[in-house]
């Protein structure tokens, strides 16, 4: 993604800020929204994964799918 930046800078040539057109903002935004979700799912499917292990290694009664399906 190529974008048209404009730097700012103060009267010691120091950049303060640093401008772009709204459509650039727009796509940035959006791919931020994409990388948020995958890491959300990624970090849901970790959890999830711990959860099962945790599972396998506990005794007593375990849910199966269709009982746990059915509470809802």
């Amino acid at each position: 993604m190529k974008l048209s930046l404009q730097y700012l800078s103060d009267t010691t040539g120091k950049t303060q800020a640093v401008q772009l057109p709204f459509t650039d903002w727009e796509k940035l935004l959006n791919r931020l929204n994409k990388y948020e979700q995958a890491l959300k799912l990624k970090t849901d499917l970790k959890e999830a994964y711990r959860q099962v292990a945790i599972l396998k290694n506990s005794k007593g009664h375990k849910q199966s799918l269709k009982e746990f399906l059915n509470e809802f």
